[in-house]
């Protein structure tokens, strides 16, 4: 059996059948070759096909929300909901509110999940959603009658045992709360299970809006061990100023790293000081101002619209803004400066020909679905707690998180080691580890 040639012609048919899909593309392609040893290994997951099976999700759903905005006008948005696997647990994965949205987008996310969610060693499955509606400068009215009419249609697919989404981009506690309220006014059910990242007071986890930017920087810390260091003294560049990125900065500085420099859309800012997260929360949360803000608020900071974050020298790089914001050109650059490790606190931050040279040049990389688990699993953590009618402490749910963050990189580098790469080999091992679990789980399943 060609087990290369299989993987290609896999490809090949993902293409053929999802054109212009190119996200989506994407993520196959760093994923599936990684699956070689697996497969050579294990002739009965071939035989199965359920790597044909595990590409294409069980459920897509697309759906248009009609909406009305402040000043009486008709809005027509698309809703997008891909259900990808449930082999492991009910489909779980975030929603995301961004102009951006689109089903390729979704279904790369909601690929990315499956692997990600079964790292995690916790019993959920993936699947991703989102919309085309950018929530910037709309008011909690019009926040509010979208989220409705997306819940309307949205509901009847979900429940804890089903499929329970998440925030993402564009999807914070106030958009989870209206899309709990149409959906218990419609299912009349205090279901709380039903959607995870609610705010504390009913039904939300301590260190849930936290966890993944906490979780990033503690998988980078594993990483960093290897090589007999840490955060402490380090310098770090995280891309990113919202949630994901502002926790990570905490955690780093708590941990005795210094980040230097972080961006929004608009540029980035540079802070030899390292960066006031206080001032950064109130720009970005209390204000929803623009990063440029923070250096007109800072003595000592610059701000620059132009050029790139990964340009300011540093030894450790969070990238936790969206899918493909690191090029090869800004690795080359980060390599050259003396970058030690890349953890990926976004989905997909870097791309390919980046990931490449972090590999040539033996920098430490932590693909997101290891690296960013600690949102998902902190998640499911909620789900657990909302499923016992309990609420655990801060500390408590953080150390689980910690827990989990150190398990996920020990599997990745034994699981790499097991099918003969390296150890540092994340990428490798992270995939290989999250299909075995998901693998199996399949198989004893039957064909399904």
């Amino acid at each position: 059996m060609d087990v290369s040639a299989r993987i290609e012609a896999v490809y090949a048919q993902i293409v053929h059948r999802d054109p212009g899909e190119s996200e989506f593309h994407q993520a196959a392609r760093e994923v599936l070759p990684a699956l070689a040893p697996v497969l050579g290994a294990h002739p009965e997951y071939v035989d199965a096909r359920i790597v044909e099976r595990l590409c294409e999700p069980e459920r897509q759903l697309a759906f248009r929300v009609p909406w009305v905005d402040d000043d009486g006008e008709v809005q027509v948005n698309r809703g997008f909901r891909v259900e990808f696997s449930s082999a492991l647990g009910p489909y779980k994965g975030g929603l995301r509110f961004h102009p951006s949205v689109n089903l390729g987008i979704v279904k790369f996310l909601g690929f990315e999940q499956i692997f990600k969610n079964a790292l995690t060693g916790l019993a959920i499955g993936g699947g991703k959603g989102g919309a085309d509606f950018d929530p910037k400068g709309r008011s909690d009215g019009e926040v509010m009658r979208f989220c409705q009419s997306f819940m309307t249609e949205l509901h009847r697919h979900l429940g804890e045992h089903t499929d329970v989404p998440a925030g993402d981009i564009g999807v914070g506690a106030r958009e989870i709360g209206y899309l709990f309220g149409q959906y218990k006014r419609l299912t009349n059910r205090f279901e709380a299970g039903v959607l995870t990242g609610k705010p504390v007071g009913w039904g939300g986890s301590h260190a849930r809006t936290e966890a993944t930017g906490y979780g990033t920087v503690h998988f980078a810390q594993e990483m960093l061990r290897t090589r007999k260091k840490d955060f402490d003294g380090l310098t770090v560049v995280v891309s990113g100023s919202g949630n994901v990125a502002l926790y990570a900065i905490d955690k780093v500085h708590a941990l005795g790293g210094r980040v230097v420099a972080c961006s929004d859309s608009s540029g980035h800012v540079v802070d030899p000081d390292g960066i006031d997260l206080a001032l950064l929360k109130e720009i970005k949360d209390v204000r929803r101002g623009r990063i440029d803000a923070y250096a007109t608020a800072k003595p000592g900071a610059v701000f620059s619209g132009r050029g790139s974050v990964f340009e300011v020298p540093c030894e450790v790089v969070l990238p936790c803004a969206t899918q493909n914001e690191l090029t090869e050109q800004c690795a080359i650059t980060l390599v050259k400066n003396g970058v030690l490790a890349v953890a990926e606190g976004a989905n997909m931050p870097c791309t390919p020909a980046a990931i490449e040279i972090f590999r040539e040049a033996d920098v430490l990389f932590g693909p997101g679905k290891a690296a960013n688990a600690g949102g998902v699993a902190t998640s499911a953590l909620e789900m657990q707690q909302n499923a016992s009618r309990e609420r655990w402490t801060f500390a408590q749910t953080e150390a689980r998180l910690a827990a989990v963050m150190t398990e996920v990189h020990t599997l990745c580098r034994t699981t790499a080691d097991r099918y003969g790469c390296s150890p540092d080999d994340y990428a490798l091992g992270a995939n290989a580890a999250g299909f075995v679990r998901v693998a199996e789980a399949m198989a004893a399943q039957g064909i399904v």
